[in-house]
C-alpha cells in the first residue's frame, strides 16, 4: 500500500511540474502576443495620421486650383470685355501708326538724300584735294549728314600766327568750288590750338589765336572765292577740343588744326521733311 501511494504521488508530482512549464510558456506567449498587438495598433495610428494629414493636403491643393481657375475665368471674362470695348481704339492706333510710317520713310529718304549729297561733296573734295597734298595734312570725313575737313595748320598758317600762308590759298581754293556747287549747305569755320600758352599785341590766349585764324579763312572764302558770307560761320575751339593729348610734339601738331565743316541748314532740313511726311 505504501509503495502504491509513493508511486502516486511521483505521478501526480510530475504532472503538475509538467502544468506550470506550460504555463509558463503559454505565458510568455501572451505577452510576446500583446507586444506585438500593441506595435501594430501604434503602426496602425501612425498611418491613419498620415493619411488624414495627405487627405488635408489634397483638399487644400483641389481648392486652390478651384480657386485659380475661378481667377483665370475672370481674367478671360476681363480680357474679352477689354477687347471688345477697345476694337475701335485699336484701329486707330493701326491708323496712327501708319500714318507714323509713312513720316519715318520720310525722314529716311530725306536722311538718304542729304547722306548721298554729302558723299558726293566728300567724294569731290576728296578728289580735288588729293593732288599735291598728303594725307596727313589734310582729311575729309563724313558724319550722319556732316563733312568734316580737317587741315593741318602748317598748310595755312605759320607757327603761333593768323596770317594765311601763300600755299593755303590752293587748298581753300578747291574747297571754295566745292563749297559754291552746293549753296544750300553750310560752312563752319573752327579754329584749333594746342594747349601752348601765346600771348602777343592783341593775342591774349588761344582763344584769340583760334578766332582770329577762324575769321581769317572765313574772309579769304568770301572775299576771294566767293562764298556767300550769309553760309559761314566762324568759330573758336582754342585747345579744348583736342585729338590727342598736349605731351609731345607730334601730339600738338594734330591739334592745331582748322576745321571746315559743311552742314545742311536746318530750316531747309526741316522743311524737307515735313514735305515728305505729307
Amino acid at each position: 500500500m505504501k509503495k502504491l501511494s509513493l508511486i502516486l504521488f511521483s505521478v501526480i508530482l510530475v504532472s503538475s511540474c509538467v502544468s506550470k512549464k506550460e504555463f509558463v510558456a503559454l505565458q510568455a506567449d501572451k505577452t510576446k502576443t500583446q507586444e506585438e498587438l500593441v506595435a501594430v495598433k501604434s503602426n496602425l495610428q501612425k498611418c491613419i495620421i498620415d493619411k488624414e494629414k495627405e487627405v488635408l493636403s489634397l483638399e487644400e491643393r483641389v481648392k486652390y486650383l478651384q480657386d485659380d481657375k475661378k481667377n483665370a475665368l475672370k481674367q478671360v471674362e476681363n480680357l474679352t470685355v477689354l477687347t471688345q470695348s477697345s476694337s475701335d481704339n485699336i484701329k486707330t492706333v493701326i491708323a496712327q501708326l501708319s500714318e507714323k510710317d509713312k513720316y519715318i520713310n520720310g525722314v529716311r529718304e530725306a536722311m538718304t538724300q542729304k547722306d548721298s549729297i554729302n558723299l558726293a561733296i566728300k567724294y569731290h573734295l576728296t578728289k580735288n584735294l588729293t593732288e599735291g597734298i598728303q594725307d596727313k595734312d589734310i582729311e575729309v570725313n563724313v558724319e550722319k549728314t556732316v563733312v568734316f575737313i580737317s587741315i593741318s595748320d602748317k598748310l595755312l598758317f605759320k607757327s603761333g600766327s593768323y596770317n594765311v600762308t601763300d600755299g593755303a590759298y590752293v587748298v581753300l581754293e578747291k574747297i571754295a568750288k566745292v563749297i559754291n556747287d552746293q549753296p544750300e549747305m553750310e560752312v563752319m569755320i573752327e579754329g584749333h590750338t594746342d594747349s601752348s600758352p601765346i600771348k602777343r599785341e592783341i593775342i591774349q590766349d588761344n582763344w584769340d589765336l583760334s578766332a582770329l585764324r577762324a575769321t581769317a579763312i572765313t574772309r579769304i572764302l568770301q572775299y576771294k572765292f566767293g562764298v556767300q558770307p550769309n553760309r559761314l560761320i566762324a568759330a573758336a575751339r582754342s585747345q579744348y577740343v583736342p585729338l590727342a593729348p598736349n605731351d609731345t610734339a607730334e601730339n600738338k601738331s594734330k591739334n592745331r588744326r582748322t576745321k571746315i565743316i559743311i552742314m545742311p541748314r536746318l530750316s531747309q532740313f526741316f522743311d524737307l521733311l515735313e514735305q515728305d511726311a505729307k
